[in-house]
């Protein structure tokens, strides 16, 4: 993680994200088994489901969420 905390946002921190079961696999598993299960496709496709995802993440204000699912939009074909 970035030593400088000056502000509260640090791109970097998310590449730290694929750790997040270092200490806690089991957990991080059904976490992530989990957060698949509902970006998968069904009543929503999962390209809405990530457009959905990016206009919450701006509703709270969150730059690490706003920032993932601005790529994962973007990786899904949409654009600007």
């Amino acid at each position: 993680m970035t030593k400088n905390r000056e502000n509260y946002y640090h791109a970097d921190d998310l590449k730290e994200f694929t750790h997040i079961g270092k200490f806690g696999k089991e957990l991080a598993d059904k976490f992530f088994d989990y957060y698949s299960a509902v970006f998968a496709d069904g009543a929503l496709t999962a390209r809405e489901k990530s457009l959905i995802a990016l206009a919450v993440a701006h509703t709270v204000q969150c730059p690490y969420c706003i920032d993932a699912y601005a790529t994962d939009a973007t990786e899904k074909g949409y654009t600007e």
